[in-house]
């Protein structure tokens, strides 16, 4: 029998610094919740909005896969390998942070925020040789269908991230329906609502909403709205 955890929209932590508003599904910073910890090796799930032309300044990680997935606006990124960049719509960035790495990230535009989903993953092996990785996808390719956007192999569909962790994006019609097969026994997924409204094993998420689902080999999900967004994100639970 499937198991299943529902985190609602308005349950999630929030911080407004001014220049960062910003919401998180599992503890993080001053937000601590000892039952939202993670979902397996899903660390953290961020929601941030930064104001025109602010930004995070140069700070550390180590040890851990660093995700970020532009919603909206365009933010430049800066880091001690000597990455300089700029990531918007479409675009899914990696970060392996491994033996430690220094980066900042600011929104490009001084007329308008930028939304980006900041994702944690824990790596299945430490103390790796940091590496950076961003690449364009073709939206399209997501369209009443799960593209795929980050997998454990170099050589799939996205980037690529040291744990066995899959990554998938849909846009679907309403009334869609999508069956996903989890890629790995003893792995869950986590479904994240971008946008609109979906049943999921018959449980209705709406926008932002948080849904995990383990013990199973697949999972089933229907569009209730039209162009409604969704990431799946298939992880270990060990």
């Amino acid at each position: 029998m499937s198991k299943t955890i529902i985190h609602k929209s308005d349950t999630r932590g929030r911080a407004n610094h001014g220049w960062l508003d910003t919401r998180h599904t599992f503890s993080f910073a001053e937000y601590y919740d000892p039952e939202r910890m993670r979902f397996g090796v899903l660390r953290v799930l961020n929601d941030d909005i930064v104001s025109p032309g602010m930004g995070f300044g140069k700070h550390p990680h180590d040890n851990m896969e660093i995700i970020s997935i532009p919603l909206e606006g365009d933010l430049e990124h800066k880091d001690s390998m000597g990455n300089v960049t700029v990531i918007n719509h479409g675009d899914i960035q990696v970060m392996s942070a491994g033996t430690g790495i220094y980066h900042s990230e600011y929104n490009k535009n001084k007329d308008k925020p930028v939304k980006f989903l900041q994702i944690w993953i824990f790596p299945e092996k430490k103390d790796v040789t940091p590496r950076y990785d961003q690449i364009t996808l073709n939206t399209e390719d997501r369209l009443n269908r799960l593209q795929q956007v980050v997998s454990p192999n170099p050589d799939d569909e996205g980037v690529w991230i040291y744990q066995n962790a899959w990554f998938h994006l849909g846009k679907f019609d309403d009334g869609v329906a999508s069956e996903y097969e989890i890629k790995r026994k003893g792995n869950g997924v986590y479904a994240f609502v971008i946008k609109g409204s979906f049943s999921i094993e018959g449980k209705t998420l709406n926008e932002r909403d948080g849904m995990g689902i383990w013990d199973t080999d697949k999972i089933n999900l229907v569009a209730e709205s039209q162009d409604a967004e969704l990431l799946l994100m298939d992880v270990p639970m060990k």
